[in-house]
């Protein structure tokens, strides 16, 4: 995994500036590229063309979503960003159809993606704390992230992206922020995965 396409859906939103993910995808960025990979960013709160968002899915052989984990769900500006940037101008590029035909629709419904053999990492952070996502009896009932946020990877695997790669949480970043620790525990999650 040579190039890493970085998305930063982090946004100003009451008492947040946006500022953890994006310092998140900072040190993403120096960590990768002190690892000899090659790094894109988008802000998506700073707008993007959508043909050049394509060539960057394209381009990239991972792609690491970071955003904050808002009414149990990631920003509207990133489910906005997959509506417009996967959209007409990906079809052809990332994917070739839903995977089924006019001809024959009882072929594999999401079998379409042109995205063989890319990764994609998902990095959030919460104002809830671990033992919510992870404990039976607690909020997210031990389901953890990664099922609270299913639909996102079903979102990469509709365009065919093959590799998973463990995700990375920052939990109770309001009400018991440690962002040493945080940055420590970052940078050691991108050289295990990357390295």
């Amino acid at each position: 995994m040579q190039n890493v396409l970085i998305l930063n859906g982090g946004m100003e939103y009451g008492e947040s500036k946006g500022k953890l993910n994006l310092a998140f995808c900072e040190i993403m960025q120096k960590e990768l590229e002190n690892l000899g990979k090659k790094v894109q960013l988008t802000h998506i709160a700073q707008g993007y063309d959508t043909k050049a968002e394509v060539e960057k899915w394209k381009w990239a052989d991972c792609v690491i979503l970071q955003f904050p984990g808002w009414w149990m769900g990631e920003p509207w500006i990133v489910k906005k960003y997959f509506d417009e940037a996967i959209g007409p101008d990906a079809e052809g590029v990332l994917f070739a159809s839903d995977g089924r035909s006019r001809g024959d629709i009882n072929k594999r419904y999401g079998s379409g993606g042109l995205c063989t053999g890319k990764a994609m990492m998902l990095s959030t952070t919460w104002n809830a704390p671990l033992y919510a996502f992870n404990e039976v009896g607690e909020f997210f009932d031990g389901r953890g992230v990664d099922e609270v946020f299913a639909h996102i990877y079903k979102i990469f695997a509709f365009l065919g992206f093959t590799r998973f790669l463990p995700s990375f949480m920052a939990n109770d970043v309001h009400k018991n922020p440690n962002f040493p620790k945080w940055e420590r525990d970052l940078k050691s999650h991108i050289t295990e995965n990357f390295g």
